[in-house]
């Protein structure tokens, strides 16, 4: 007999342990009853979405169906519904729908196991609410900030919030949401084990609920007390009542959990018959929980995933039009673009054509202004040397003439014609004044070096202590005229002419034998 029951008592002991190992994602499905999510509630939120007129009914539509995967566990989906939402409230100023989204996605981020991040979602609906002066608004949130402090164990804080959420909900005389502040301040004093006030706070909710899932869930907590204080067949007596609301309400969760807790107290009291009956009872209708919302799951991810494919049928559809659209629409600005790049290449060569042209012209017309211009020069240059050849020979007839009177009158004066010998002599001295005068000299050596240019340049260089006679005889050389002209020209006698011409080559330190002529020919 104690062998036996050792053995039920430690089957109810594990069993115990895995359906607490359980509890919690269980609770996802403990008010599901006739808010029990479904396929075809989601796929009609799903179309209210798609039919949408506006940001802020789109928004209501992701918010639902965030709340229905909420429902069915499936957090990361029902969060990025959520936060689509809060974008679309936050564009469409929709302060009130934003700050209820924000309470949603805390809670989403507490059972995502991230609490850092759902007190900052707290915070931002507590500031939207204290500026639209929402009372309600307030207490809930505060209700949710105490809750996620007492999950961490800061009772402190959960105590604050609580309190502040039980002073809103007091201020609008909101019974349900004073039930369930009381609900929770009895489970803070559980956790610290002060269960005299657990079952006072307990006591509070249970007088002011009204709903039937809260009754059986404080009625399940009130015979938890009453057996955790020894007070087994009290806490039995509680228990019973939470299983008869729960069969009524066709609560299967709670119904499930109210069996679990009767095992617990049976086992208390040493009845294993009991204890294992109500434990085989729990785990029957717990696991006939899982099996429908398994179902109800499995349908959901079916949905989602036809409707995911769907939609991603339809956008390949949209992207492959939009594709054909693009690749019509490039082939259409490649071709222009190519037209325009031919155009433009045609108009470059076309131009380019033009300046070829424009620049043969202009060289044409340079080289035509240059030959005008060499034309010009040489009639200039050849019209310089006639005037001075023609200077030349002038002054040649001119020293001739001249030296014809110098000879009459130096006959004359030979004569003894006394009365006009005094007459005579002068224009003697006259006329040889005018053999040695250099006013015609100038002009001819400008003229002289129009034509042969910068020849007087030259030669100084070559040497530059040549007198002026020098000079006169060089440029006479230059111009090829005979000995007996240069003599003329200078007034003097071909021997005289043969001495000059001997310093001059001297001057010029010309070798024996090379010809003066020829060497400033070449200069």
């Amino acid at each position: 007999m104690i062998r036996s029951v050792v053995f039920i008592t430690t089957i109810f002991l594990l069993a115990v342990t895995t359906l607490q190992a359980q509890q919690e994602p269980a609770l996802v499905f403990s008010n599901l009853g006739k808010q029990a999510a479904s396929d075809s509630a989601f796929m009609a939120q799903k179309e209210a979405y798609r039919r949408a007129k506006d940001k802020t009914a789109a928004a209501l539509a992701l918010r639902q169906m965030g709340r229905i995967c909420y429902h069915l566990g499936h957090y990361p989906q029902a969060l990025d519904y959520h936060l689509q939402a809060g974008t679309l409230f936050r564009e469409t100023r929709q302060h009130m729908l934003l700050a209820e989204n924000l309470n949603d996605i805390g809670t989403l981020y507490y059972y995502n196991r991230q609490p850092a991040l759902a007190r900052p979602q707290y915070d931002e609906a507590l500031r939207i609410y204290r500026q639209q002066r929402n009372n309600a608004g307030l207490a809930v949130t505060y209700g949710k900030i105490g809750h996620l402090y007492e999950k961490q164990q800061l009772y402190d804080s959960a105590f604050y919030f609580q309190r502040m959420a039980l002073g809103g909900y007091g201020q609008i005389a909101d019974r349900g949401g004073m039930a369930k502040i009381f609900e929770n301040l009895g489970s803070i004093h559980e956790d610290l084990e002060q269960y005299d006030s657990a079952q006072y706070y307990f006591g509070h909710a249970l007088a002011l609920n009204t709903d039937s899932l809260a009754k059986i869930e404080i009625l399940n907590n009130l015979g938890d007390i009453l057996r955790k204080t020894g007070s087994y067949r009290e806490g039995l007596e509680q228990t019973r009542l939470a299983v008869a609301l729960a069969r009524e309400t066709s609560e299967q969760y709670q119904l499930s959990s109210a069996y679990r807790d009767m095992a617990k107290g049976f086992h208390l009291l040493r009845q294993p018959d009991s204890a294992y009956q109500y434990l085989e009872l729990s785990r029957f209708h717990l696991l006939d929980i899982y099996s429908t919302e398994s179902g109800k799951q499995l349908a959901l991810l079916q949905t989602m995933y036809d409707m995911e494919k769907k939609d991603r049928e339809i956008e390949n559809l949209r992207n492959t039009r939009k594709a054909t659209v693009a690749i019509v629409i490039l082939g259409l600005l490649l071709v222009a673009l190519a037209l325009l790049v031919i155009s433009r290449q045609r108009l470059k060569i076309r131009n380019a054509e033009l300046l070829h042209l424009r620049e043969q012209e202009q060289m044409r017309s340079a080289l035509e202004h240059r030959e005008a211009l060499e034309q010009n020069l040489k009639q200039e240059l050849e019209l310089r040397s006639k005037e001075l050849s023609a200077h030349t020979l002038h002054i040649i007839r001119k020293n001739q003439l001249l030296e014809e009177v110098h000879n009459q009158l130096e006959q004359m004066v030979r004569d003894d014609k006394r009365d006009q010998k005094k007459q005579l002599k002068q224009l003697q001295l006259q006329i040889n004044h005018n053999f040695n005068h250099d006013q015609h000299w100038d002009e001819f050596r400008g003229i002289f070096e129009q034509v042969h240019q910068s020849f007087f340049d030259r030669l100084k260089a070559y040497c530059d202590h040549l007198t002026a006679n020098d000079l006169r005889l060089v440029a006479l050389l230059k111009m090829n005229i005979g000995s007996g002209d240069i003599a003329t020209l200078l007034n003097i006698s071909q021997d005289s002419l043969r001495v000059v011409r001997y310093r001059l080559r001297k001057k010029l330190n010309l070798p024996q034998g090379e010809s003066l002529t020829a060497f400033i020919q070449s200069i």
